[in-house]
């Protein structure tokens, strides 16, 4: 209801106010489009001012620094946005101003937004895991290329890695690097060289370009032929700045096509420099070891024992000399030793032999069958029998038997 007023019965500002308060209000939440022409953010809050996109037309909102970081694409100025806001008026000032509930980016921001979408569940899925990255060969026999029809990249990605290694051989496979069929031809000359035993590594080369442009380098079936690869892939898209997701699946990512044809295979200069300045340092080391060792063999030489190298013959032979008397005075004294125990022995043995007795008078009286006669009884008359002395025996007959009596 509108309010009545006259001259003489003016309303306060402050009823005003508060009419125009409630009127907005009672709006509900719209979703609007518009620029970011301004953003300021603090602890908890964000004030932003959100312009037109063809008008001269702009509005101040605020919003929690949730609402900001829950966007997919990170939001800065100039990124052109959907908000789902709800207006406000601010009685104290009388600004009007729009609490926003959600952002979403828009264009460019949008299409970002649904490739970090996708990038979030193919990482979920480890095609981007680093420990399935394979290492390049150090010097590839062949090199498959990818690239577009007397591109700019391919010539950058020919030139240089020709000019660093002229021996290289590129088998290279024309493909349309943008628009609906550029992921399916890529897909399809990537397999084709995966299949080539001939291949050590693929190259897959684009200029520079828009979003939009490197589109088909993010699309799920190239990323997923590309993991599926047994020969290494290096992905030289765009500049620097640009990162398609074949970046994060292949198992190198080069900032651009020239840097591609640096990273694959050597530079022969650099190669032969460092040969140079190997064999220079082996040459060192060779030399250093022979002098260090000649050194060594002088200072050797310039000992006395080496001076004069029979010294220690002579002092040797002097120690074995001595030995060898030593040895022989001992075994002299030994010998003699055991020469007057074997005397010693032999005189015992001589004195208890029978023969010692013989020689001293006695004999030894013997039947024929060696019987030993110790008794008149044992002999009749007419017995031969022999008489043992010291010198031979005697053959006795008997002609007489004697007994001595006994006391």
């Amino acid at each position: 209801m509108a309010l009545e007023t006259t001259p003489d019965a003016p309303a306060p500002l402050r009823q005003v106010s508060q009419l125009i308060s409630g009127y907005i209000g009672r709006l509900g939440a719209v979703w609007i489009e518009a620029e970011i022409a301004q953003m300021t953010r603090r602890p908890g809050i964000c004030f932003l001012t959100l312009r037109d996109l063809e008008a001269k037309l702009s509005i101040q909102a605020k919003c929690h620094v949730s609402v900001l970081d829950a966007a997919l694409v990170p939001v800065t100025e100039g990124s052109r946005v959907v908000v789902h806001a709800k207006p406000a008026f601010y009685e104290p000032n009388g600004s009007l101003s729009l609490d926003i509930r959600e952002i979403r980016p828009v264009g460019e921001g949008e299409l970002l937004a649904q490739l970090e979408r996708r990038k979030q569940l193919l990482a979920a899925e480890g095609l981007f895991d680093p420990r399935l990255k394979r290492r390049l060969p150090l010097l590839p026999i062949g090199i498959g290329l990818v690239t577009g029809r007397a591109s700019a990249a391919e010539r950058d990605v020919l030139e240089v890695a020709r000019t660093r290694w002229p021996a290289v051989r590129f088998l290279v496979r024309h493909a349309l690097m943008q628009g609906a069929t550029s992921a399916r031809e890529v897909i399809a000359a990537v397999r084709e060289l995966d299949d080539d035993p001939t291949v050590d590594v693929i190259v897959i080369a684009r200029g520079g370009g828009s979003v939009e442009d490197l589109l088909p380098f993010s699309d799920e079936a190239l990323i997923r032929a590309v993991h599926a690869c047994r020969t290494p892939v290096v992905s030289a898209i765009g500049h620097e700045p640009d990162t398609p997701i074949l970046d994060l699946v292949a198992d190198l990512r080069a900032s651009t096509p020239t840097d591609a044809a640096k990273r694959i295979v050597p530079d022969a200069r650099d190669e032969l420099a460092g040969v140079a300045a190997m064999r220079e340092r082996a040459f060192l080391a060779v030399r250093g070891l022979v002098e260090r060792e000649w050194h060594g063999l002088a200072s050797l030489r310039s000992r006395p024992v080496l001076a004069t190298p029979v010294t220690l013959v002579d002092a040797q032979q002097a120690v074995v000399h001595d030995a060898r008397a030593r040895a022989r005075r001992s075994l002299g004294h030994q010998l003699e030793r055991a020469h007057d125990q074997v005397g010693h022995h032999l005189a015992r043995v001589r004195a208890l032999s029978p023969l010692a007795t013989l020689q001293r008078g006695y004999s030894v009286a013997q039947l024929a069958d060696g019987t030993v006669l110790t008794s008149t009884a044992q002999l009749e008359p007419d017995t031969d029998f022999t008489v043992r002395l010291a010198d031979g025996q005697v053959g006795v007959r008997t002609l007489s038997i004697e007994e001595t009596p006994h006391d």
